[in-house]
């Protein structure tokens, strides 16, 4: 499949990114969370990612209209439109006589929920790790706040995955950095949840320096942070919490992303709200 004629029919379908990635990339990847345990004659792993629009975020950071972004930005954006864009380009690349695995971006901390059918086969359901899969494709990077970035839009994306055996130039991984490491996600946090200590964490050769996050806190965010649609024990979404539209504030202000604005993001001091629902002063 020739990359060029895959990546016009996405564009076509509407995805705003697509990053793609040969199979051997994921090698070293256990079989719980590997892409060849549910498709043993994968060659290609390709993420689709539409972006979440600035406009749905507004409402949180002026903290009046949270519904909006959760549709728009969360449950509509991945099991609604997102999903489309992934099942058009499925369906391409079976119409080419490859067949294609569309998978949405279930979280890959979930626990199996099965036993193994047969001996040296994993418990289903096997999951993938969507981030990591995004950073072998070429997409991005996870930046210090633990959220994915993009040079496109920064943390505002969604992305699902689609296996196929259609053996794809694979794109190069990003090697500059989006992430500066200006720490402001660790410093306005209300809840400490952040960690400023620095670990290095390394995919596919490329090396990021993330946060230690206290998930468990992030749970109990206020901010802007919603429940795991799929499974609400898990990491919750953080793309609209104060960490990350911090960082998005910080990101477009440095003109460190491509998707840029007529007026800057943050126009008024910030909101925030404590564990205890106290509100306090904003920066």
């Amino acid at each position: 499949m020739e990359k060029e004629k895959l990546k016009e029919f996405a564009n076509q379908a509407k995805a705003d990114l697509i990053g793609i990635a040969s199979i051997d990339r994921f090698k070293e990847i256990d079989k719980q969370h590997n892409p060849e345990s549910i498709f043993p004659e994968v060659k290609s792993v390709i993420v689709i990612g539409k972006r979440i629009t600035r406009g749905a975020l507004r409402g949180i950071e002026e903290g009046t209209q949270f519904g909006l972004y959760n549709l728009y930005g969360y449950q509509w954006l991945n099991n609604r439109i997102l999903a489309l864009t992934t099942f058009k380009i499925s369906e391409f690349l079976e119409d080419n006589g490859y067949e294609a695995v569309p998978l949405p971006d279930i979280p890959h901390q979930i626990p199996p929920m099965g036993i193994s059918v047969k001996k040296g086969k994993p418990a289903p359901n096997v999951l993938i790790d969507i981030e990591d899969a995004a950073v072998r494709a070429g997409l991005g990077e996870i930046g210090f706040c633990g959220v994915f970035l993009t040079e496109e839009f920064g943390p505002r994306q969604r992305f699902q995955i689609i296996l196929t055996d259609a053996e794809i130039e694979p794109d190069e991984i990003k090697k500059e950095n989006i992430c500066d490491l200006c720490k402001k996600c660790a410093k306005i946090c209300p809840l400490g949840a952040i960690d400023e200590k620095e670990k290095e964490i390394e995919i596919c050769g490329k090396k990021m320096i993330i946060a230690e996050i206290n998930y468990e806190l992030c749970k109990k965010c206020k901010n802007g942070a919603f429940p795991n649609m799929y499974y609400e024990s898990e990491r919750p979404d953080r793309i609209s919490a104060l960490c990350s539209r911090t960082c998005l504030a910080h990101l477009e202000e440095n003109k460190k992303i491509k998707n840029l604005f007529n007026e800057k993001f943050r126009k008024r001091p910030v909101w925030k709200i404590d564990k205890s629902g106290e509100i306090i002063e904003g920066d």
